[in-house]
């Protein structure tokens, strides 16, 4: 069979809905300056799905010093990756602020999120190691743990009992090899907002001696009373031995980086290939990146607005009766029952008539028969937003409970 041919055959649990979904349900466009307040579809939607969390993608501050690098530097300099060519005084120093700030010795700048994790995971095993990973895991750990050449076991999320049971399998494992044991846990978990459970998994350290990493993308300036994440809400910041977390989130940028001991991060900055094979970071999100990290530090009430609109928001939907899951973050997911059809025609009713544009998750990537919603509060949010949004999931809700987007929108139905 011709390669083509099978793809042009076969569009993927996404891709086969893309006549119908795609520039609504799947790659909308939202338009405007990133806010609580967007533009979409021509109309003024309130938006809870972008993660800026802070506020600071649109702060005068953030905004003046990316004008003003860019000006100075233009979008080329540093030219090559940062090991040949690419490197300057000002990568140096925020690398050293973000370890300073998630409370680490030292640190790593990377360019991309989603490629730095995948690498680094490659980077730090051999086959004789084995990795154990949280079944919740994001893709970019799952595909990171794919390229792995030795064992790997997957332990069901934040079950400690599975975890202790893996861990014995690695165990055996290493004992017969001589490698070593890496665990993989997220500080929160992005879907449904749940902080991993890192103070049960650093429980098991001493008895099978494992490396713990942990992507905190989520956690990362929203959590902790410094900003510093997960392990610092849970007082076990010290016990991660590589902390990660990427700029797309709090910071509102472009760029990511890992902290902890100088050995290792000397290590993974001469054997991650995600960056030793890619052209540096460009100095505007360098320059950005410690603007923004700056005003992590300085100003606190940032991280105060976002957990006043938080808990606003996720107070006012529990007292409607809304299942919240068990998020301990930021993250609000709203779990309703209900088929494809009928999530995406209440996500239809939300954003058309009553200007809520938030994201849809469905069958494959939750169980079927399930709808989750998910909101993402932020800083620039008002109690204005929370409430409108408030009476509309109220009213949506009690339209689906009562089959309401069976009998009224068959026709748009793309499931």
């Amino acid at each position: 069979m011709d390669l083509f041919n099978r793809i042009r055959d076969n569009a993927g649990p996404l891709g086969k809905y893309a006549d119908v979904a795609e520039g609504y349900y799947i790659f909308p466009k939202l338009e405007g300056e990133i806010g609580s307040r967007m533009i979409f579809n021509g109309k003024e939607v309130i938006v809870w799905s972008v993660n800026n969390y802070l506020g600071l993608a649109n702060h005068p501050e953030v905004r003046k010093a990316d004008a003003e690098a860019a000006a100075d530097w233009g979008m080329a300099y540093p030219m090559g990756s940062r090991m040949m060519s690419g490197n300057t005084d000002l990568h140096c120093q925020l690398e050293d602020e973000l370890a300073a700030f998630v409370q680490k010795p030292a640190g790593l700048l990377v360019n991309f999120g989603y490629q730095a994790m995948s690498s680094c995971i490659d980077a730090l095993l051999s086959r004789k190691d084995v990795v154990v990973y949280d079944s919740d895991c994001h893709a970019c750990i799952v595909d990171g743990v794919r390229m792995h050449l030795g064992q790997r076991f997957v332990f069901d999320h934040n079950d400690m009992e599975s975890l202790e049971k893996n861990l014995k399998r690695a165990r055996t494992i290493t004992e017969r090899t001589g490698g070593g044991i890496l665990v993989i846990s997220e500080g929160v978990f992005g879907m449904r907002g749940e902080q991993g459970d890192l103070k049960g998994i650093i429980a098991l350290k001493k008895e099978y001696g494992f490396r713990l990493l942990v992507d905190d993308a989520h956690g990362f300036g929203t959590l902790g009373k410094t900003g510093a994440g997960a392990g610092e809400e849970q007082g076990v910041q010290d016990e991660i031995d590589v902390y990660f977390s990427t700029f797309a989130k709090s910071m509102a940028g472009i760029g990511a980086f890992f902290a902890g001991e100088p050995d290792i991060m000397r290590f993974l900055k001469y054997n991650i290939r995600s960056q030793i094979f890619a052209k540096s970071l460009p100095m505007p999100f360098v320059i950005g990146g410690l603007k923004r990290l700056e005003l992590l530090r300085t100003n606190p009430e940032l991280k105060e607005n976002l957990w006043n609109i938080t808990r606003t928001l996720q107070s006012g939907l529990k007292e409607r009766g809304f299942n919240l899951g068990k998020t301990s973050s930021c993250v609000t997911p709203v779990i309703l029952q209900g088929t494809v059809g009928e999530a995406t025609q209440m996500v239809n009713d939300l954003r058309n008539n009553y200007n809520i544009f938030c994201s849809i998750v469905v069958y494959p990537v939750i169980p079927k028969g399930m709808i989750l919603l998910r909101l993402i509060p932020t800083a620039v949010h008002t109690v204005e937003d929370v409430n409108q949004t408030l009476e509309a999931f109220t009213v949506v809700a009690e339209k689906l409970k009562k089959g309401k987007y069976n009998e009224e929108f068959k026709v748009a139905r793309i499931a």
